[in-house]
């Protein structure tokens, strides 16, 4: 559930179910807002479960746990995923906070993780009632952080770093992002009792920005090729991200089909069923339907609304060419 609902509500948001927890969906015109997100900047609360992991071998426990090395180094971090007989079953973006390691994951799947680290010694407390998070992405991102920030060494660089200061009379830790949405971003954790005032000074103080919901995240997002976990991840092998294919020879691969298909439509090769859409819309960037396929072939058409056939072509990812290119984007 958001930490600072009756803001949003204000703000005309409307909600949706992401994970099983309530996040906002959008403000209205989700379009509109995703250009000027990509433009200029936005401000998204995030649905993530959050955990703390202490203990001696917290290090070496959580680097079992996921498909990533985790940092020596405090300040640093790593993004990877929990895997349960070898398919994704969260995905985790995992700081070295010192004495303690705090891991972001995905919506409703904080038990994989808490289930990962049983019997190895170390403890996994839930703060997802203690903590908030929001995205900071966009073109001029940066300069957002910048305006709002007292660090004295401005944003965090490189990707997966962070710094501890303030916004106004709140501390906060600003975590660089790796690009999910082919833009400069970034991550603002504070405690929930100072959520609402944090969310006003990334909305209203400095640079301004656009609050946007899940709808722009993921317009954005497939925009930029970064796969999600609720569309693209979730039980699939981490192979599948086109880096090779799984052992069924599937991969993620991005498509441009005439008309934008439903979630979950055949693609077919020829006469053959090869896999099945995850994503898919009209890109307001491109003003043209895009969309990822979870495939084990050559696509040629897709299940259309009607029963019929859509013509598909497979497209080089990423689909928009941003400010920066997105960590997460299937190589093809």
């Amino acid at each position: 559930m958001s930490v600072i609902e009756g803001v949003h509500e204000d703000h005309g948001a409307t909600f949706r179910s992401v994970g099983g927890k309530r996040v906002v969906a959008d403000y209205g015109r989700p379009e509109r807002t995703h250009r000027a997100v990509r433009n200029v900047a936005g401000v998204i609360e995030m649905g993530y479960d959050i955990r703390a992991v202490t203990g001696p071998d917290r290090i070496a426990a959580v680097g079992r746990a996921i498909t990533a090395d985790v940092p020596q180094s405090e300040e640093e971090g790593r993004y990877g995923f929990v895997l349960d007989d070898g398919a994704i079953a969260a995905d985790a973006h995992v700081y070295n906070a010192g004495e303690r390691l705090l891991a972001l994951l995905a919506p409703g799947r904080g038990d994989r993780f808490d289930r990962a680290l049983a019997d190895t010694g170390v403890e996994s407390t839930d703060l997802t009632g203690e903590l908030a998070v929001f995205g900071v992405h966009g073109g001029q991102a940066t300069e957002k952080v910048a305006s709002v920030l007292s660090t004295g060494g401005g944003a965090p660089e490189p990707a997966h770093t962070f710094v501890r200061g303030s916004m106004g009379d709140e501390g906060v830790t600003v975590i660089a992002s790796d690009a999910p949405t082919g833009e400069a971003g970034y991550e603002v954790v504070c405690g929930v009792d100072d959520a609402k005032r944090v969310f006003d000074t990334l909305v209203n103080r400095g640079l301004n920005a656009a609050p946007f919901g899940y709808r722009t995240w993921e317009s954005l997002t497939l925009e930029a090729g970064t796969p999600l976990f609720e569309t693209e991840l979730d039980g699939n092998a981490p192979s599948v991200l086109a880096r090779h294919d799984d052992e069924e020879g599937r991969r993620l691969i991005g498509l441009a089909p005439d008309v934008v298909p439903d979630a979950g439509a055949t693609v077919y090769e020829d006469g053959d069923a090869i896999g099945a859409v995850t994503r898919a819309l009209e890109s307001p960037t491109l003003g043209e339907p895009i969309a990822f396929a979870v495939v084990a072939g050559e696509p040629t058409t897709v299940e259309a609304h009607d029963g019929g056939r859509i013509a598909v072509e497979k497209t080089p990812l990423p689909f928009v060419e941003g400010g920066q290119q997105s960590g997460r984007y299937p190589e093809t």
